[in-house]
């Protein structure tokens, strides 16, 4: 569980800079500090630095795509406890959607969300008051 004296460390992994700052301005206020990844492969690189609280994973990535990212997560031992929110768009593929529900991601947030949606997956998947 975190410590909720110190800032929560959030790394999002996200294409859409735009989504990050979005994100960002969400969680900062709550005293989270967001750690923005530009897709697939400087995420996993930035979780493997910063061994994160939590990871806001998008899964629609030109690099290396979201469900790659969780399994190369999943396989690593020093990051495989780390908690994973998918930030999905509403089009996605089912079969991956499916996969992911299947490896048993902690929770799901659909773009677009508000930021109560967001912060209610966040506050479910750390078990912690915000």
């Amino acid at each position: 569980m975190a410590d909720t004296r110190n800032p929560v460390k959030v790394v999002c992994i996200e294409d859409e800079p735009e989504m990050i700052e979005l994100i960002k301005l969400i969680l900062r206020r709550r005293n989270f500090e967001l750690i923005g990844a530009v897709g697939g492969r400087e995420g996993l690189s930035t979780v493997r630095t910063v061994k994160p609280d939590l990871v806001l994973l998008d899964l629609m990535m030109p690099d290396m795509d979201g469900w790659e990212v969780y399994q190369q997560m999943k396989a690593d031992e020093d990051l495989n406890d780390i908690p994973v929110i998918v930030v999905t768009a509403k089009a996605q593929s089912i079969d991956k959607v499916l996969g992911l529900h299947i490896a048993k991601v902690d929770d799901y947030v659909t773009k677009p969300f508000g930021p109560q949606e967001l912060l209610a997956s966040v506050k479910k998947v750390l078990n912690i008051e915000i």
